[in-house]
């Protein structure tokens, strides 16, 4: 195992008690795991979100509408979702690394042909096949942390991962907006090929398959029908993977608007708009570490995402009240960095109520999570575009259809009350 020598990583075969193998790792290979996963978890959303300060350069360099500008981002959440209904499953038959090593291989290949794009029709397809190609980073990481914990070390690893997934989509177009400042916009695509490239060499040299033969066939969970059937015959995993499709959609919608928002209704610079998301990924890592540590205390997740949705509602009709009586910039910004602080809060409080109990089938269970993060906001945010960027208000009233269908979601099926505890 020259590859990973100099880090001492333990193989899950050899684990005498195998059902949280994970829990006899030393500090450095826990550390070594959250620090690579961690960069997979990050490879969609920087995927997704690093070209934003770039929509209104691409509109004029390319001639296209706003809308077209932004069906380049809805082609990517799509692909993204799509994808990681092919590669969970995948995942869970013939392990970890090869599914995740392919895709990445794809992801860079579309990362180059999108940086070459001569027009909106071949941007769009690559950005399709880019978004699919980066699906693998984000469940197979999620399904990596369920084969090696669960019970609070599970809410613990999760965290970690839930904050590098809230956090990437605030802080990449700070970075692409800084980025822009020294390219043009196909050099933010060398950078995502780039970044993939490092993602495949990591996982090559330091991440150990964590899903063995043994554990791929066990009884009940091994065919597709068995891992989908034991999914959607719980009631509180489908109402946790509406919750966060929804929490997700709210957000996107405010990242797919944001750039034509600031820029050219408050009239800010793309450095000006990078320090204010900046500004607001301050609230995600406040949300998700708060929430951790609560999870790992008194509150259970779905006591957490009670409150979280709420706010969500009442952020969404604050933006819309105070924009339409011409509140202006600071009138949209307060309640949106609330409602930033809130995704945070969800975001761990989704993975461990979705996850916590479907370790037999947690290739299929991430991936399901994140197509419908993935996708329904992929769906849905384009609407904002058909509605117009004139104002806050169309963002906010995307945000509003998406704090009521969770808060639908969370009494009618997930019913806190009933959810089983977590174990130790």
């Amino acid at each position: 195992m020259s590859s990973t020598a100099s880090i001492p990583i333990i193989r899950p075969d050899d684990y005498t008690a195998p059902a949280h193998p994970g829990d006899l790792l030393t500090r450095r290979q826990r550390l070594v795991y959250v620090l690579v996963l961690g960069a997979l978890t990050a490879l969609g959303p920087f995927t997704v979100d690093l070209y934003l300060p770039a929509f209104p350069v691409l509109q004029d360099e390319l001639g296209v509408s706003a809308a077209a500008v932004q069906l380049t981002l809805t082609g990517t959440m799509v692909g993204f979702g799509f994808g990681q209904l092919i590669v969970g499953p995948w995942s869970d038959k013939v392990g970890r690394r090869l599914p995740l090593i392919l895709a990445t291989a794809l992801h860079i290949a579309a990362s180059v042909g999108a940086a070459l794009a001569p027009d909106i029709v071949w941007l769009s397809a690559f950005r399709l096949l880019q978004g699919f190609g980066a699906a693998a980073g984000g469940v197979v990481a999620m399904a990596m942390v369920r084969d090696l914990f669960g019970g609070r070390p599970l809410v613990r690893m999760l965290s970690r991962l839930a904050l590098v997934n809230g956090l990437a989509p605030v802080l990449a177009p700070v970075i692409g907006s800084q980025l822009l400042a020294v390219m043009d916009w196909r050099g933010v695509f060398w950078v995502l090929g780039a970044y993939g490239l490092v993602v495949v060499a990591a996982v090559a040299f330091l991440i150990v398959e964590t899903l063995p033969e043994s554990r791929r066939h066990v009884a009940g969970h091994s065919t597709l029908r068995d891992r989908y059937g034991a999914l959607f015959r719980d009631r509180v995993y489908l109402g946790a993977a509406i919750i966060g499709g929804m929490t997700f959609t709210g957000l996107f919608g405010y990242l797919s608007t944001s750039s034509f928002l600031f820029q050219e209704v408050y009239a800010f610079t793309a450095q000006e708009y990078g320090l204010l998301f900046a500004v607001n990924s301050i609230g995600v890592i406040a949300g998700v570490q708060t929430s951790s540590r609560l999870m790992r205390g008194p509150v259970p997740p779905q006591w957490i995402l009670a409150a979280t949705t709420f706010v969500h509602l009442a952020m969404a009709i604050a933006i819309m009240v105070l924009d339409s009586n011409g509140a202006g910039f600071w009138g949209t910004a307060i309640p949106l960095w609330i409602y930033i602080l809130a995704c945070g809060f969800s975001f761990p409080a989704v993975q461990v109520l979705a996850l916590a109990h479907h370790g037999a089938e947690a290739g299929t269970a991430a991936s399901l999570l994140g197509a419908l993060n993935f996708g329904l906001a992929g769906l849905i945010s384009p609407l904002i575009g058909l509605l117009g960027v004139g104002s806050a208000v169309p963002m906010a009233f995307v945000m509003l259809l998406a704090a009521v269908t969770a808060i639908a979601a969370l009494w009618a099926l997930v019913r806190p009350k009933t959810v089983p505890p977590l174990s130790d």
